[in-house]
């Protein structure tokens, strides 16, 4: 059991790296230093907040100091290093990259994306029906993780970007993932978020992510870019963002400069991602807590695993934007086009992996919970 905890949050954390840097990104920063503010200082911060961050918790292992207390520095860690991700992402040059770069045609796109979709829709039903024959739910999110990825190639054209199955598809996930979740992992998380603390935490980190995911994709930015309104601007356009068309509220401030695009379909995704890891944070919390009752010093089942999710999390897009830089476009050329052009069956696994990954990790941890030895822990007693 040890093992596997010590190992699910590098996997957690190596998703994340490619999921939070691959999403679709709305406009391109390549912004100047202003304020005197360099990447520099943006890398300096990431630095401290993972000093925070990792200090706080071998401190909390060593139980000197208590576990609340360690709750707040794991915060202090994570809003730190996501501001020290965001300045590096905003002042860092965005790489460029021809056509003449791209790896194999895009005419190898459609056969990519059907093959992806029908293999996990294949896999989803297999393993559904072998090892969770009572929980059908499971199989039916496996087949539509399946459609997300082959929708743009089942309607080709431009016909996708306003089909009804499109929308439906988009829409119908939050709703069976948090089904999910309610039937799976309710109860605990209830009584979990009946602590103030853990649920002040879980709150906390899931707004923190929230942000740092729409800043760093460029949906909210507080850089100055090349084209940038020079008065202030508020218009609605249409624009595809996760496999069909929304209407996009975008404003635009040049004065201090300030930019935000907010549409259906970005609130769906930057919901659901944040909701999950702010559950998982909140569950970790609460299990932090009843140690501090129970005068323990160790972590429990989940404990690796939950950290892992929201350190890594905040961690993986400074990261992988410094690995890009120091690669050179020549070795990262064939990555963006594989995983990152828009066009790209593959650029969408990494959203439907990261669900999908989120949510097995909290049911996971929930269930880690039920173990007899386990299961009163984690009811608030007060």
């Amino acid at each position: 059991m040890g093992e596997r905890c010590s190992i699910r949050p590098v996997l957690v954390g190596l998703l994340s790296v490619l999921i939070l840097t691959q999403i679709p990104v709305a406009s391109a920063h390549g912004a100047t230093a202003t304020g005197g503010l360099t990447q520099g200082h943006g890398v300096l911060l990431g630095v401290i907040g993972v000093v925070v961050l990792v200090g706080t918790t071998i401190l909390k292992r060593t139980n000197r100091i208590s576990p609340t207390v360690a709750l707040y520095g794991v915060f202090a860690g994570i809003t730190i290093t996501a501001l020290g991700a965001v300045l590096f992402e905003g002042f860092s040059p965005d790489p460029t990259y021809t056509a003449s770069s791209m790896p194999f045609p895009r005419s190898w796109y459609e056969p990519l994306g059907l093959l992806a979709g029908l293999m996990i829709t294949v896999v989803s039903f297999i393993v559904g029906w072998l090892r969770w024959p009572s929980r059908p739910r499971y199989t039916f999110l496996g087949i539509l993780m399946g459609l997300w990825i082959s929708y743009p190639y089942l309607i080709p054209g431009h016909a996708s970007d306003t089909h009804p199955l499109g929308y439906a598809i988009v829409l119908g996930t939050p709703i069976l993932v948090g089904y999910i979740v309610w039937k799976d992992a309710g109860g605990i998380l209830r009584a979990v978020l009946r602590d103030p603390v853990a649920r002040r935490f879980g709150l906390g980190v899931g707004i923190v992510l929230a942000l740092f995911f729409v800043s760093v994709t460029g949906y909210l930015s507080f850089f100055p870019e090349e084209g940038f309104p020079h008065e202030v601007t508020v218009v609605v356009l249409p624009a595809i963002y996760q496999l069909v068309t929304w209407p996009t509220l975008e404003i635009a401030i040049p004065h201090i400069p300030f930019f935000l695009a907010l549409s259906p379909g970005q609130v769906i995704i930057v919901g659901m991602l944040s909701t999950l890891i702010g559950l998982n944070a909140a569950l970790i919390a609460r299990h932090w807590r009843v140690e501090e009752r129970a005068g323990l010093t160790e972590g429990t089942a989940g404990s690796a695993a939950i950290v892992g999710t929201c350190t890594c999390g905040c961690c993986g897009p400074l990261v992988a934007k410094i690995a890009v830089l120091a690669a050179g476009p020549a070795i990262a050329a064939p990555l963006y086009w594989v995983f990152v052009d828009s066009a790209s069956p593959l650029s969408a696994l990494f959203i439907v992996g990261s669900l999908v990954l989120f949510a097995g990790s909290l049911i996971y941890s929930v269930e880690a919970a039920r173990q007899p030895d386990q299961s009163a822990s984690i009811v608030p007693a007060d």
